[in-house]
C-alpha cells in the first residue's frame, strides 16, 4: 500500500522518495503540454503538483509520500485517465530520483554552508531541498571525520551577484584550477561558477547562461502558467529544439539543457537565440516578468583513476547516456530529469585518497519492480554489492569504491 492509503495505486504510478510519480510518453512538446493543461484543470481545487515537460513526455509528482491521502490517489487516477484519453502511455521504468548524502561530524556547520551555496531550504532535521524541486536533495548523516580530499564534488552555477554574495557570506576566497572552488568545514568542495547573459540584446534579457540557458517566470495562476507552457512547447516544436519546462505552483522554469543551446564555443546559436527571444515575447505578452535570482544549475563530479570503467558503472546504474563529444566525460539522463555527472582524471599515485571512504554518496530511488534490473546492470558493469541494509536498500560500489544506495518503497 502507499503508506497511509489502504488501496492499490493506479498502475502508472510508483512511490519513490517523495510521493507518487508517473512518466507519460509524448510524441512532441505540444502533445505533452496538452496533458499539462489537463493536469492543471484537474488539480485547480487541490493544488498543482510538480510537472516536468520534456520533448519525450511528462513527469508528474504528487506527494509527499508520508502524507498521501485518498484524494492524492484519486488525482493520480484522474491524471492517468486524461493521459489515456490523449493517447499518452505511462512508462514506470524510467522513474528515479537521485539524492546526495554527506557524512559529517559537524552537521550544523555543513548544512549552513550548503544552504548558502545552493540557496536551498531546510527539509526535516537533516536535509536541504531545492525550492523548485529540480536539483538533488542533500541529506547530512552523522559520522566520524575523514580527513583526505573527497572524490565526489559538486558544481553549482548561479547569477554573478549571487556568487559574490555567497563568497562574502562564507568568508572564503575561491581557489582551485579555475579560481571558483569553495570548501565546507570538512573539506568537501564545490565549484561555484558565476553565470552570464545569453546575449547582449534586450530581446533575451530574461535569459541567463548557467551552463544551461535558463529563464524563470513567477506565476501564481496554474492556467496562466499553462498558457506559457503551451506557448513554449509550440515554439520549441516549431524550432526543432529540445527544452526542459518545469511547472511549479509558484512559477515556470524554461531550461535549454546543458550545452544544448550553444555553438560549441560558449555562444548561443542563432537558432536558440531566436527561440529564446520568441519565448520572452510570449511570456511578456502574458504579463509575466522574469526572476533572474531563482535559476541555478547543479552537476556532480567524480574523480577516478580509470575514468572509462567508473563511467560505465554509473551509466548502467543510472540508466544514463554518454555525451558523444570526445572532449567531455559527461553522462546524462536521456530525459534530462536528473543531474548530469562528469568524471575527472585522478592521480593514480594517491592510494590513501582512493582507499578512504567518501564523505559523499548517492541515494538512488527507483520503482520496486525495476530495482533488480538496475542492480544487475550495475554488477555487469563492474559494480559490487557491499551491503544489504534492508530488503529495500542495497549499497553498491563502482570499481573504485564510490557508493550508491539503491532504495525502493514497496507497493502492494
Amino acid at each position: 500500500m502507499i503508506r497511509t492509503v489502504n488501496e492499490t495505486p493506479v498502475r502508472d504510478w510508483r512511490v519513490l522518495d517523495e510521493g507518487m510519480s508517473a512518466w507519460f510518453e509524448a510524441p512532441s512538446m505540444a502533445a505533452g503540454a496538452a496533458l499539462v493543461r489537463r493536469i492543471a484543470e484537474l488539480t485547480e481545487a487541490t493544488g498543482l503538483p510538480d510537472v516536468d515537460l520534456r520533448p519525450g513526455g511528462v513527469r508528474v509528482r504528487i506527494g509527499p509520500a508520508g502524507d498521501l491521502s485518498r484524494n492524492d490517489v484519486e488525482v493520480a487516477r484522474s491524471i492517468s485517465a486524461a493521459a489515456q484519453e490523449l493517447g499518452l502511455a505511462a512508462d514506470p521504468a524510467v522513474l528515479q530520483t537521485v539524492r546526495l548524502v554527506i557524512d559529517t561530524a559537524d552537521r550544523p556547520s555543513l548544512m549552513s554552508f550548503w544552504q548558502t551555496v545552493l540557496a536551498y531550504e531546510p527539509v526535516g532535521a537533516d536535509g536541504l531541498r531545492d525550492p523548485s524541486r529540480r536539483d538533488p536533495v542533500l541529506s547530512f548523516h552523522q559520522s566520524q571525520p575523514r580527513p583526505l580530499r573527497n572524490r565526489i564534488h559538486i558544481d553549482v552555477v548561479r547569477a554573478p551577484e549571487a556568487v559574490e554574495a555567497v563568497r562574502s557570506a562564507v568568508g572564503q576566497e575561491p581557489f582551485g584550477a579555475y579560481g571558483v572552488a569553495l570548501a565546507d568545514a570538512d573539506g568537501n568542495e564545490v565549484d561555484l561558477v558565476p553565470g552570464g547573459q545569453l546575449s547582449k540584446g534586450p530581446e533575451t534579457a530574461d535569459w541567463q547562461v548557467l551552463f544551461a540557458a535558463m529563464a524563470y517566470y513567477p506565476v501564481d495562476s496554474p492556467l496562466l502558467a499553462c498558457a506559457l507552457v503551451s506557448a513554449v512547447a509550440g515554439l520549441a516544436d516549431d524550432a526543432g529544439l529540445p527544452l526542459l519546462v518545469d511547472l511549479r505552483p509558484d512559477g515556470v522554469t524554461i531550461d535549454g539543457g546543458k550545452d544544448q543551446w550553444d555553438d560549441g564555443e560558449g555562444s548561443a546559436t542563432s537558432q536558440f537565440e531566436d527561440l529564446a527571444g520568441r519565448i520572452q515575447t510570449a511570456a511578456r505578452d502574458l504579463g509575466l516578468s522574469a526572476d533572474l535570482t531563482r535559476p541555478r544549475f547543479v552537476q556532480l563530479g567524480i574523480d577516478a583513476v580509470d575514468v572509462p570503467a567508473v563511467r560505465a558503472f554509473w551509466v548502467s546504474v543510472l540508466g544514463y547516456e554518454r555525451d558523444p563529444r570526445t572532449f567531455v566525460t559527461d553522462i546524462y539522463d536521456p530525459r534530462r530529469l536528473n543531474p548530469v555527472l562528469f568524471f575527472q582524471q585522478m592521480d593514480a599515485s594517491d592510494p590513501e585518497r582512493r582507499r578512504q571512504r567518501n564523505r559523499i554518496h548517492f541515494d538512488l530511488f527507483v520503482p520496486h519492480d525495476h530495482a533488480q534490473a538496475r542492480i544487475d546492470a550495475a554488477l555487469a558493469s563492474g559494480g559490487r554489492i557491499v551491503a544489504d541494509i534492508t530488503p529495500n536498500r542495497r549499497t553498491l560500489v563502482d570499481p573504485e569504491g564510490n557508493e550508491v544506495d539503491i532504495i525502493t518503497v514497496r507497493q502492494t
